[in-house]
């Protein structure tokens, strides 16, 4: 598969690198967020008015208690389900509906609008390791960064918690949610067979993706948790790298008994409508589930909190 959201997108959830132009399919990059555990990081020590956050670059002094915080990556959702305030967010997050209610008076920022970021006056900044103006962002606010992929979804969030001196919190959330995840997952599974397949999709800039166990749109959930199989073709070419490329025509080949359709309104759907496309099992079977992409990107606890609820919905009529 190329590369996309900009693989990460891929440093804000989902640009697209460059894409193959063979009418088969290609490789290319996406973005989400999650992958590989490798939590080297400590809990963080205690001090008057700060803490000492061990982040993936050294130990570095945070308010204990921020007031004021700016998300220059797809966090937003993490510092949210922790009630802390969100003066500033990425244009990813300010587009989610699900983020809207929350984020309304946040700004939308990048990390090139250092004037607009001293204005907003924040007491910590989060990013990606890959975000550009990190030294002088530093000298603004404490700035905290974090390698996409490095940590699995959920210890990510545990991190969040760690930096925002709310451990526990995102502990107890890590722990509900897995229990009610895999308590779906083994209802669904009771009522679509154990090894009925299911397979995630996107559209996105006239191509089409299918996802494996650790890229957002709710795979962590179905595979992670749930253990719903994917198909073998799926498993083949998009589990190593996390998505995968390809053209309409062999689409058929990766779409599992459900298809879950990550789908953008302001994209072209046109496949839709063709005979290929008509013609996928899940389709003519009405087992395709068509879910707002924009809603859908992430892995944080609000979305995957929606995630889990969609899939009880559909699956399940609850």
């Amino acid at each position: 598969m190329k590369k996309l959201f900009l693989p990460i997108m891929l440093l804000m959830v989902l640009v697209v690198s460059a894409c193959n132009n063979n009418n088969t399919s290609s490789n290319s990059k996406v973005n989400s967020e999650p992958a590989k555990q490798e939590d080297t990081t400590a809990t963080p020590e205690k001090k008057s008015g700060t803490i000492t956050y061990q982040s993936e670059n050294g130990p570095i002094e945070v308010p204990a208690d921020p007031q004021r915080v700016i998300v220059l990556s797809t966090y937003a959702g993490d510092v949210m389900a922790l009630n802390v305030n969100l003066v500033g967010v990425d244009s990813w997050s300010k587009s989610n509906p699900r983020f809207e209610a929350e984020i309304k008076d946040a700004a939308e920022v990048t990390d090139e609008n250092l004037e607009k970021i001293i204005e907003l006056d924040p007491d910590l900044i989060i990013g990606s390791s890959t975000m550009n103006n990190i030294d002088k962002l530093s000298k603004i606010a404490p700035t905290v960064t974090y390698t996409y992929g490095k940590l699995d979804y959920l210890t990510q969030h545990l991190e969040i918690g760690k930096l925002l001196n709310k451990e526990k919190e995102a502990q107890t959330w890590i722990d509900d949610f897995k229990k009610r995840a895999q308590a779906a997952g083994e209802e669904i599974k009771a009522k679509i067979g154990a090894d009925a397949t299911v397979s995630v999709i996107e559209n996105f800039d006239k191509q089409i993706y299918v996802f494996g166990n650790n890229w957002g749109r709710g795979t962590e959930i179905l595979y992670q948790e749930m253990k719903l199989k994917m198909p073998d073709k799926v498993t083949e070419m998009a589990l190593k790298d996390g998505y995968y490329a390809l053209s309409l025509e062999v689409l058929p080949q990766y779409a599992g008994d459900y298809v879950i359709f990550s789908k953008s309104s302001d994209t072209d759907n046109s496949f839709q409508e063709t005979d290929t496309y008509k013609n996928i099992p899940a389709v003519k079977n009405n087992r395709i589930f068509e879910a707002n992409a924009k809603e859908f990107y992430f892995n944080d606890p609000v979305t995957l909190d929606y995630q889990l609820e969609f899939f009880t919905k559909s699956f399940l009529g609850k």
